[in-house]
């Protein structure tokens, strides 16, 4: 009797212990917290991509395919694996190509909204206008740049942003020589070669976390990161997380051989 006791008790802790971790789990995956809260992003992907022509004559740049999908469709699988609920897609040249492929969202597990320009506004009014979709209280809302691919977790950004009190806070990423580079000793003896090896900087990412309170400061017309993030980062409400994740960017033709290739290699998405 005592034995079947003691077994039914371990048993009970076993699965109370399973139950913790797996919400911890859970709460580290989706920084908006459970499923139904709303936790909204924009997706800036107006661009035309005038260097990738003639692949950008019929979509618009965040639309090329990488390893036969869309660069927009791993930007939306990794903001649904976080806990992203609705995407507001602000779009410009071709927009409609955008709207066709991801319709009302469900197929992609979010709710997608569309925002469409009339005159050319620039990224930081594009946000701007966006962000009328977006409720008042919402408190927090990611917005990127439509092409790029990362597997950043939002758990930390959301996490440095908060601890901050910032107003944004934005991912850096480590900046790679375009050269190799050659290390030498002060005599001029060569020790090593280093093929575009890491600088000592950090680049913009173009992935940010919001206040909601933000749409106010932005520009109407021109670009956010020459008018608002100077402003904000001159008050010392802006936090820069310093990430070590997959980022990259497609600019030319040669990115898209290394993004096929380095998408080819990663994880699934289910280790977000």
């Amino acid at each position: 009797m005592l034995s079947s006791f003691t077994d039914l008790t371990t048993s009970f802790i076993c699965c109370y212990l399973s139950l913790i971790i797996q919400s911890i789990h859970f709460l580290s995956l989706h920084p908006g917290g459970f499923l139904d809260e709303k936790f909204f992003a924009l997706i800036i992907a107006g661009g035309r991509g005038e260097r990738l022509r003639p692949l950008t004559d019929d979509i618009p740049k965040p639309m090329i395919p990488i390893n036969g999908k869309p660069m927009l469709s791993y930007q939306v699988e990794w903001m649904r694996d976080q806990g992203v609920t609705d995407v507001v897609f602000l779009c410009g040249y071709l927009g409609e190509r955008i709207r066709d492929y991801f319709g009302d969202g469900r197929k992609f597990g979010i709710t997608a909204h569309y925002s469409f320009e009339d005159v050319p506004l620039g990224r930081g009014g594009a946000v701007r206008k966006g962000m009328s979709q977006v409720p008042a209280d919402a408190g927090t809302v990611l917005v990127t740049n439509g092409d790029n691919v990362t597997d950043q977790r939002l758990a930390e950004m959301r996490s440095l942003h908060e601890r901050n009190n910032a107003l944004a806070t934005i991912m850096l990423s480590p900046y790679m020589s375009q050269y190799g580079t050659v290390d030498t000793e002060e005599d001029g003896t060569v020790i090593r070669f280093v093929e575009k090896g890491r600088l000592p900087l950090w680049v913009n990412a173009g992935i940010y976390l919001f206040d909601r309170s933000l749409e106010q400061r932005l520009p109407e017309i021109g670009d956010h990161e020459t008018t608002t993030f100077q402003e904000i980062a001159s008050e010392r409400r802006m936090s820069g997380l310093h990430s070590e994740a997959m980022w990259l960017t497609v600019d030319s033709q040669k990115d898209i051989a290394a993004c096929e290739a380095k998408l080819a290699k990663a994880p699934t998405p289910d280790r977000l």
